[in-house]
């Protein structure tokens, strides 16, 4: 609230009294402390040698040896909604945060759109003094908002941020970002081949924004959201980084288990008597309509590869591993400025997993996780073609399942499963040398992640804000555990946990767990009134080995009816449990959803997932203008997408080409069949979908090139995408190819030359090409 001005006003100024009071920017009190959070992504509880892993994380390591580690630490099981938990303090429900941003719906509890009554942490503390950066993945704005023309209400710099460095969906390109500063899109600063990684680039930024601060304004405080994509996929990594763990996981996934099972028992961080579970704990489960246990969601045993498969398998964790310790080493980087300019002692750290390791990869892992969002598995054969160049910018890679149940031990499933230990229980350090006295402690008491900023604005003294930009705010939900930093057996009062992800349904209530076996998104089970319940003791069993639902039936029925009353009160309705395709293929507010045609134009920024006309296998047309003055003409016209899945429209040796570049496999290539003259022309390819492969989703077509209105060549069985080319950038460009290029017959950017490119129409109508082509040259004579 606005201080009252209490000076005086009279008719000269030297008769009047000022007071700043009202006006001064707002003042943090003396020696506060500033505030680091640190959100890894997919890195689930036994992966940090600090938790009894195999990875060697010297950076972590250094905050647990200053703080303490939570055992019993839990997030949501996805990464949007413990984002928008962590830094509100309440539920992801209850904030529209259901789900990620890609696939928000239209209803309260999913609409990908935090209510201003639920403020974020760094909008409360913007208002009270604290500089407020956010730096790496966000994750927090509509997939439709994510674009020039959307009002940026939901990017960092609305929702309390001074500075934004980063990229705004759910995943990037470590090697070759979609990168936005503040509110606009921006080209990486250098290339791979000088040395360009995303974690690097981030840690310089964050150093950057901080020492800017400390030059002009030493005392004040800052809040730095410090969110690296590391270990999301694509697992990108200088070689020699991967290098250096040849042989570490040699065992497979399963031994693996069991050593780092001993490692956390002998660390004290579990019970003594934790079980493993099976690897594949629900193979045998069907749906109420005898859907069989996703294929997607299944582990290959590892007595059952072939020496090959293990080699490809190996690989992928050493990828992985070297990913991690790399980006370590960065944040590391960050840790020795603070602690050189003074700063580390006074500031509170809590570095967090933001759900447990991913089962993306499938059950052969993928060196193209595009492959994942248009529903396809890749192969064992299309995987080891590219095992020497895991972790390259040749490659979008994701581990085996096999080792995201490895990262989780001991728990089952994994990210996405609000149901199940793996998905929801992950690794927490926190630390405040100058306000904690534990060093190198551990704490067991259950916490959840909407508990943190509870916590946090305990630490700084601070009573949660009841009005935060004159807007009224919500009560917190979560609860604080102060307490228990500096007391191991404190009681933090907190009681209940209520879970529900992609059609995953949980509820802790004071050790007890019931959870229900469904299938998560993308299976399309359905049914959730025929879920069966599970009911596990936690404190007992914590690997959710024995189910006691038979023995305690009157326990699980209080639970059951404990979880539809969370649901209630939280929003927690409607479950979502679509396939894929479905579910990136419903109707979302996008700009490009309106309408049927888009005019794009050369020199502009790129338009990305969410904005741009998306092709989703229908039929479809491209049609440029364009004026070619010399014989030498050459470059780009059109690109949409990169090189794991794309389409681009170019000349090079005075000819038209057209490629469809699927998924990375096949670049599908038309080329005219005659030069392209001087002059002015519309220059496009038309697509006729006629059908789908045998495998019924993916669409299949004729493709046919033009000049003006004359068919140039031809491809007869085209397969086209049925979902998306990239959700991480590598959007539409007219004259220039950004990015990686679509195509392996031209280096990006490939800018068009020897002419102009003045428009290209995309067109999904279905009208006749040659009426477009005709409307099109006659507004193209009127320009």
């Amino acid at each position: 609230m606005a201080e009252k001005f209490e000076g005086r006003v009279e008719f000269d100024i030297r008769d009047s009294v000022p007071d700043w009071g009202p006006y001064a920017e707002p003042t943090a009190p003396k020696d506060a402390p500033n505030v680091l959070y640190l959100v890894w992504d997919d890195i689930g509880i036994g992966t940090w040698d600090c938790y009894g892993g195999l990875v060697e994380m010297p950076a972590m390591t250094r905050i647990a040896e200053r703080g303490v580690r939570l055992t019993q630490f839990h997030t949501t099981a996805l990464c949007s909604p413990t984002r928008a938990a962590l830094l509100t303090g309440r539920n992801a429900t209850s904030v529209g945060m259901a789900t990620i941003e890609e696939l928000t719906d239209g209803f309260p509890n999913m609409c990908g759109r935090i209510p201003a009554d639920t403020a974020l942490l760094s909008e409360a503390l913007s208002e009270r003094g604290w500089n407020t950066y956010a730096v790496g993945k966000w994750h927090m704005t509509p997939l439709e908002e994510e674009n020039s023309a959307a009002s940026k209400r939901h990017w960092p710099l609305g929702r309390g941020f001074e500075r934004f460095y980063g990229f705004l969906g759910g995943e990037a390109d470590q090697w070759y970002p979609n990168l936005v500063y503040d509110n606009h899109q921006v080209a990486q600063p250098y290339t791979p081949e000088d040395g360009y990684h995303l974690s690097k680039d981030l840690a310089d930024k964050s150093i950057e924004f901080i020492r800017d601060s400390k030059v002009i304004a030493p005392d004040k405080p800052w809040f730095l959201y410090l969110c690296p994509g590391c270990g999301h996929a694509p697992h990108h990594v200088p070689r020699e980084w991967a290098d250096k763990y040849r042989g570490r996981f040699d065992m497979g996934y399963e031994k693996y288990r069991e050593i780092v099972l001993e490692n956390q028992k002998r660390m004290g961080l579990l019970p003594e008597g934790t079980e493993l579970s099976s690897i594949n704990p629900y193979a045998h489960a069907t749906s109420a309509d005898g859907k069989p246990w996703p294929t997607l969601d299944t582990v290959r045993p590892w007595d059952s590869l072939s020496e090959d498969e293990k080699r490809l398998f190996r690989r992928q964790a050493e990828v992985f591993a070297g990913f991690l310790s790399y980006t370590d080493a960065q944040i590391g980087r960050l840790l020795d400025y603070l602690e050189e300019s003074g700063q580390l002692d006074n500031t509170i750290i809590v570095a967090l997993s933001d759900n447990g390791a991913s089962g993306e990869g499938g059950p052969n892992g993928t060196a193209n996780e595009m492959k994942f969002f248009n529903g396809y598995i890749d192969t064992i054969e299309e995987n080891l073609a590219k095992i020497d160049e895991l972790g390259s910018p040749s490659t979008y890679n994701h581990y085996s399942i096999g080792w995201a149940m490895a990262f989780n031990t001991p728990y089952k499933l994994y990210k996405r499963y609000a149901s199940h230990e793996g998905g929801i229980a992950d690794s927490c350090l926190v630390s405040w040398p100058a306000g904690m006295s534990a060093r190198g402690e551990i704490r067991h008491q259950y916490v959840s992640v909407c508990d943190v900023t509870p916590t946090v604005y305990d630490l700084l003294g601070m009573t949660p804000p009841d009005t935060v930009k004159n807007v009224p705010q919500r009560p917190l939900e979560g609860t604080s555990f102060r307490a228990l930093l500096d007391d191991a057996t404190a009681d933090t009062g907190k009681h209940t946990q209520f879970y529900s992800m992609l059609g995953t349904r949980g509820i802790w209530h004071r050790g007890w767990f019931a959870d229900t076996i469904h299938a998560a998104c993308p299976s399309g089970w359905g049914h959730f009134d025929q879920d069966r319940w599970e009911l596990f003791d936690l404190e007992h069993d914590r690997s959710q080995v024995y189910d006691l639902a038979d023995s305690y039936p009157e326990k699980l029925e209080e639970l059951k009816a404990l979880w539809f009353s969370e649901a209630e009160k939280y929003q927690g309705l409607p479950l979502n449990d679509l396939d894929i395709v479905s579910a990136m293929t419903r109707y979302r507010p996008t700009y490009a959803a309106k309408r049927d045609r888009s005019v794009y134009y050369p020199g502009g920024a790129e338009v990305g997932p969410g904005a741009a006309l998306e092709i989703r296998g229908r039929s479809f047309a491209l049609l440029a203008e364009t004026t070619i003055d010399s014989p030498d003409a050459k470059g780009v016209l059109f690109a949409h997408g990169g090189r794991l899945g794309g389409h681009t429209l170019f000349i090079e040796d005075e000819h038209l080409y057209y490629i469809y570049n699927f998924l990375g496999e096949e670049e599908q290539m038309i080329v005219s069949d005659r030069p392209v003259p001087l002059g002015d022309h519309i220059l496009g390819i038309r697509y006729e979908r006629h059908g789908t492969r045998p495998d019924n989703f993916t669409p299949t077509g004729e493709a046919v090139l033009y000049i003006d209105e004359t068919p140039v060549g031809s491809l007869g069985d085209m397969r086209t995408q049925p979902v998306t080319f990239s959700g991480v950038g590598e959007g539409v460009c007219v004259g220039r190819d950004s990015g990686q290029s679509v195509s392996s017959r031209y280096p990006s950017p490939f800018p068009f030359t020897g002419g102009t490119t003045h428009k290209v129409v995309a067109d999904v109508s279905g009208k006749p090409y040659q009426d477009l082509a005709m409307a099109a040259a006659a507004a193209f004579s009127r320009d």
